[in-house]
C-alpha cells in the first residue's frame, strides 16, 4: 500500500459492495441464491434458469436497471427485495474497514458513500451493518438516474455535494467505474485486491489496490 498525500485530501468518497461490504452476498444472491429460486418458481432446473438469466445479466451489466431491484423484480416476476432478505445473514463488513472510517472521521475528513446499490439494497444493508455513522452523506446513484459508471452520475454529484476532484480520494472494486473516475478528474484512486472473501485476488491493472484497511488507518493516525 502506498503511503497516499492525505494532507491533499479533505473528501473521500467510498463505494459499498466489495469496497467495504463483502462483496460475497451479493455474488452468491445473483449466481446462486436468484437462479435457484427462480428455478423453483418457474419448475425448471437450475441449468434453465442459468441459461436464461445469464444473458439478461449480461445485458443490462454496467446500466442502471442492473443495480435496480424493482427492474428485476419485474423483469422477473418475483420480489428481489424479500430475496436479499432470506440470504441477509451473510452480509459482512470487510476486516478492519470501520476502523478505517473511524480514522477518517478523526482526521477531519468528509467522508460519503457512493453506491450503485438501489435504495432497497442499501436500507438492507444499513439495517445489518452500522455505517451511517461515519458518513457525511450516503447517496445512491438511483438518485441520480445514472450509474457511476457514466459520466453524468460524477456532475450530478458535483452539484448535490460539492467538492474539489483534484481533492478527493475515490476507493471501488470496480475498474470501469474507477476509470469513470478518472476521467472526471478525480485525482486518488484506489481499488480493492480481493472484493470477494471466498474468490480470488483480482489484477487491479493500472490502480494501486487496498489489500488491509489497517494499513490505510495506520496513515492516518498522527504521530506519537
Amino acid at each position: 500500500m502506498h503511503q497516499l498525500p492525505w494532507a491533499d485530501i479533505d473528501t473521500v468518497l467510498l463505494d459499498m459492495d466489495g469496497t467495504l461490504l463483502d462483496l460475497h452476498f451479493d455474488n452468491h444472491f445473483w449466481l446462486e441464491h436468484l437462479p435457484l429460486r427462480y428455478a423453483e418458481l418457474h419448475g425448471i432446473s437450475r441449468e434453465a434458469a442459468n441459461a436464461e438469466l445469464l444473458p439478461l445479466f449480461r445485458a443490462h451489466a454496467g446500466t442502471l436497471p442492473w443495480y435496480c431491484t424493482d427492474f428485476w423484480s419485474r423483469e422477473l416476476n418475483l420480489s428481489v427485495r424479500d430475496l436479499k432478505r432470506e440470504v441477509a445473514h451473510l452480509i459482512a463488513l470487510r476486516p478492519e474497514a470501520d476502523t478505517f472510517l473511524a480514522a477518517l472521521r478523526a482526521a477531519g475528513k468528509r467522508v460519503v458513500l457512493i453506491t450503485n446499490a438501489h435504495r432497497d439494497s442499501l436500507s438492507l444493508k444499513l439495517e445489518k451493518i452500522e455505517l451511517a455513522p461515519y458518513f457525511d452523506r450516503l447517496i445512491s446513484s438511483h438518485d441520480y438516474g445514472f450509474p457511476k459508471e457514466d459520466q453524468q452520475f460524477w456532475f450530478a454529484l458535483q452539484q448535490d455535494f460539492p467538492f474539489e476532484p483534484a481533492r478527493s480520494l475515490f476507493i471501488d472494486d470496480s475498474l470501469p467505474i474507477l476509470r469513470s473516475a478518472g476521467r472526471y478528474g478525480i485525482a486518488h484512486l484506489l481499488a480493492v485486491r480481493q472484493p470477494d472473501s471466498r474468490g480470488a485476488a483480482k489484477d487491479t491493472e493500472e490502480f494501486a489496490a487496498v489489500e488491509d484497511y489497517r494499513q490505510l488507518s495506520a496513515q492516518l493516525a498522527p504521530p506519537a
